[in-house]
């Protein structure tokens, strides 16, 4: 009898330590999914954009704010999903910054007028446009590194 208690007692247990790990690893998954699903968004907004006028850019760059505080409201449990969030927010933060003031540069080029001191102000802004290009590239080379460091995290298992 008691070798029947054991068993009886056991292959509860087992059970339950199975559907915690699974329900712990769908949770690990579903937070991925979450994460992932936000990033893409924001990403396929730069893609959607690139090279835009001045209206749509500065459009853009609320369009990543709104991404950057979806990114950040996000309730993760899992610690490193937390640390990519963390990360991600970063980024996403300066790219709207960076855009926004790429876009005020080239806002200031449309009304600078044809004198000398004009083209003090388009020379000023070309250079303040490619700086902000420079710092884009390397947020996006970033962002792509992270972005593989957290799909290789995800599918890696519980």
């Amino acid at each position: 009898m008691s070798v029947l208690h054991k068993y009886t007692v056991l292959a509860p247990v087992s059970l339950s330590i199975t559907l915690l790990i699974t329900s712990c690893s769908q949770n690990k998954v579903s937070q991925c999914q979450r994460l992932i699903r936000v990033v893409n968004s924001g990403t396929s907004l730069i893609d959607k954009n690139k090279g835009t006028q001045v209206i749509t850019s500065i459009q853009l760059s609320k369009d990543l704010e709104f991404v950057t505080k979806s990114i950040r409201e996000l309730k993760l449990t899992d610690p490193k999903l937390k640390e990519f969030q963390s990360s991600f927010v970063k980024i996403f933060q300066n790219l709207s910054e960076a855009i926004a003031k790429a876009a005020r540069a080239l806002g200031a080029t449309k009304i600078a007028e044809a004198s000398a001191s004009g083209r003090e102000k388009i020379q000023k802004a070309r250079t303040e446009i490619d700086s902000t290009l420079t710092t884009a590239t390397t947020i996006g080379k970033q962002s792509d590194t992270l972005m593989n460091e957290m799909n290789k995290y995800c599918s890696q298992p519980k």
